[in-house]
């Protein structure tokens, strides 16, 4: 093909994004090492309000109530447990996407001081609000 084919640089841009999915998906996914005790880290986003900062993590299925938050100096730090499901310990499983077991991500907060941590769950993620003291 010649290099102003159009088929020749889409099918590049193609393997070239595969490729660095792939990459992303083996960093968000790779087990992390913290105190001899395996764990992964669950992607987030961070948001900033005129009152608080929002906190998203992608933890399906995991109640608030079961994962920590504790803010550390200039970082929170969020953990937890993602316990397989009893419909799966006796399933033949077809694929198994979402990681288990234990998870743990340090997140650096904006600077300034936070007087709570509210936990709740929005749309299969885990929001955690931390209120700005002013």
């Amino acid at each position: 093909m010649a290099n102003g084919d159009p088929r020749s640089w889409m099918w590049s841009e193609a393997v070239e994004m595969l490729s660095r999915a792939e990459r992303m998906h083996r960093q968000v996914f790779a087990p992390r090492s913290t105190r001899a005790q395996p764990v992964w880290e669950p992607p987030v986003d961070v948001l900033e309000t005129e009152d608080e900062i929002l906190i998203f993590i992608a933890l399906p299925g995991i109640a608030p109530e079961h994962v920590e938050a504790v803010i550390e100096g200039a970082t929170i730090l969020v953990s937890g447990r993602r316990i397989l499901p009893h419909q799966l310990r006796t399933a033949i499983i077809h694929r198994l996407e979402l990681p288990q077991g234990r998870f743990e991500r340090r997140i650096a907060l904006p600077p300034g001081r936070y007087d709570s941590i509210i936990r709740t769950a929005s749309d299969g993620c885990l929001l955690i609000s931390l209120h700005k003291v002013r």
